[in-house]
């Protein structure tokens, strides 16, 4: 009856020495989860994009967030203080994305006939996403020239600043800056949108 009870007892002692074997199989389900989870942020992740528009759509654009303070920086890739100045940009969008909208607008198309807009599509995009601009892009299908007479701007960059109620508050450019004086964000449009934020 002893070698009985000890039988009994060593099969269930063997039991649980074999369900390590069987841990890995409940495991296994468990292991692709982390990869699946991690998967997830990257595909939720803000992408950059560029649309195609004219001046009129992307006021349009604009105007789709009266009652937020909005950022429309005017730019090109051929203008080298604009470049500089746009990591500043994608800061404040960073800093303070909840609180107001960021966008840009690529003055690129110089209006050469063998050279559309769409033709300079590819070369902003990877600018753009150089500096990992997740905010609302616009490429212009108006040839710089003509925009830049259309809304009386003499050379980029520009950066134009909607109050909450949807109209300029202000337009940044060096129009009439002296020599050395040119606007930036850190010294000029930052600390003039923060103070739209607080009030």
């Amino acid at each position: 009856m002893l070698i009985g009870v000890l039988i009994s007892f060593g099969c269930e002692s063997k039991s649980p020495s074999s369900a390590p074997s069987s841990v890995p199989a409940a495991k296994a389900p468990v292991e692709p989860l982390p990869a699946k989870n991690a998967a997830e942020p990257k595909t939720s992740a803000p992408s950059v994009t560029l649309d195609i528009k004219n001046w009129d759509e992307t006021q349009e654009l604009v105007a789709e967030h009266k009652g937020k303070i909005v950022v429309l920086d005017v730019w090109s890739t051929s203008c080298d203080p604009c470049m500089i100045e746009f990591p500043h940009l994608v800061e404040l969008h960073k800093q303070h994305g909840d609180k107001l909208v960021c966008m840009s607008a690529s003055c690129d198309y110089a209006g050469i006939k063998s050279k559309p807009p769409e033709s300079y599509r590819d070369h902003v995009l990877e600018f753009l996403t150089k500096q990992n601009a997740t905010f609302r892009n616009v490429l212009l299908n108006v040839e710089s020239d003509v925009l830049f007479e259309k809304i009386e701007l003499a050379s980029i960059p520009a950066v134009y600043v909607f109050g909450k109620d949807g109209k300029v508050a202000k337009r940044f450019d060096n129009d009439n800056a002296k020599p050395g004086e040119d606007f930036t964000y850190t010294k000029d449009i930052v600390p003039f949108v923060e103070k739209l934020l607080a009030e």
